[in-house]
């Protein structure tokens, strides 16, 4: 089994920062990349950030300039630093990775999520 769990959410102000973690946990062999997503009701999940396992990133527009990811692979963790916050970053945030289980390499990764976390930006 496979676990990805974030943390780090909670209430902001404008202008303000948090970090979020997930981490993966169980019985795996490899990761490559993860993932952050946002979704808020009503809409999409939509990608904020990614990152590789060679640690190359890519962003969302809404974000450059603001956020922040990070991995730290012998943790299994991938973090995001968020800054200058504002009240359409509200949302709730998952995580993903794409892991392999087997420990053959011919074997597919398959893509986890973590449940999700709360970032509510209000003054």
């Amino acid at each position: 089994q496979v676990q990805l769990v974030e943390s780090g959410g909670g209430l902001v102000q404008p202008g303000g920062s948090l970090r979020l973690s997930c981490a993966a946990s169980g019985n795996f062999f490899s990761i490559n990349a993860m993932a952050w997503y946002r979704q808020v009701p009503g809409k999409e999940r939509e990608l904020v950030a990614d990152v590789t396992s060679g640690g190359n990133t890519n962003y969302a527009d809404f974000v450059k300039g603001r956020f922040t990811i990070s991995r730290d692979n012998a943790k299994n963790t991938v973090y995001l630093q968020m800054s200058s916050l504002q009240p359409e970053d509200t949302a709730v945030y998952y995580c993903n990775g794409d892991i392999r289980t087997s420990p053959f390499i011919s074997r597919p990764y398959l893509r986890y999520w973590g449940q999700g976390t709360q970032v509510t930006v209000s003054s």
